[in-house]
């Protein structure tokens, strides 16, 4: 897909990922929406740096987990750029647990962070998917992470989540083919606020990972912006980790 002059959204478009996929995806010529749920003053700052580039987006403010706020975002988009071209499912949270306190995990943060790493993708997905077929061409890339292949992460929740999200890219891919394609990014460790006062632990890490490097959130878009780009692939799970996983 040759994304110049197409209409991207990417969820969560205010920071870490969600800015560097939003910036990279104006630089090959998309106009770009940049969603946002409650960081507005770093959405618009995102808008800011790619209207500074030559480019052009806006923001709108949508709580993924809630079907019809995402509806409402989508019918937004539509009336006012006739169609949604590209989506990029980034809006996603966390809970820092430790994998093995079982007894700190509730009902609540899986809620929580179901409806928002994985309802809220599939949401987005199903308010895009008749925009996108009535194209005959759409993509959409799902932000998974190592967390869902490995078992690990900031908490157990979490990890199950991003295999949930994994599985929802093949189911996703069978269900909207052949017209929109759907793939997962899946990156390791990233350079990002995730990390606020965990610096530290970040830096100890660099070392022990084969390319003894910390992925860049640039890093990370510079791979959604392919998968975007390759026709000829959906359904694939993409890793991007420095070599985390090996």
């Amino acid at each position: 897909m040759d994304l110049k002059q197409k209409i991207a959204l990417v969820t969560g478009g205010g920071t870490g990922i969600g800015r560097a996929a939003s910036l990279m995806l104006a630089e090959r010529g998309a106009a770009v929406v940049v969603n946002y749920s409650r960081s507005r003053p770093e959405a618009e700052e995102t808008i800011r740096r790619i209207n500074d580039q030559g480019g052009w987006a806006i923001a709108v403010q949508a709580d993924v987990s809630r079907d019809n706020e995402v509806r409402a975002m989508i019918e937004t988009i539509v009336q006012q750029f006739g169609t949604v071209d590209v989506l990029v499912n980034n809006a996603s949270i966390t809970k820092h647990i430790p994998i093995d306190d079982l007894e700190a995990v509730t009902g609540g943060t899986w809620d929580e962070l179901f409806d928002v790493n994985v309802k809220g993708m599939f949401y987005c997905a199903r308010a895009v998917a008749p925009h996108m077929k009535k194209n005959k061409q759409g993509a959409i890339v799902n932000l998974g992470s190592i967390a869902g292949q490995t078992g690990l992460g900031s908490s157990l929740p979490y990890a199950v989540s991003k295999a949930a999200v994994h599985g929802l890219t093949k189911s996703l891919a069978r269900a909207l083919a052949p017209d929109i394609r759907v793939n997962c990014v899946v990156p390791g460790a990233v350079a990002t606020r995730w990390w606020a006062g965990r610096e530290e632990q970040m830096r100890r890490l660099a070392p022990h990972l084969l390319l003894q490097r910390i992925s860049t959130p640039e890093d990370i878009a510079s791979m959604i912006c392919t998968v975007l780009e390759q026709e000829a692939m959906t359904g694939q799970i993409l890793t991007v980790d420095s070599g985390q996983t090996l």
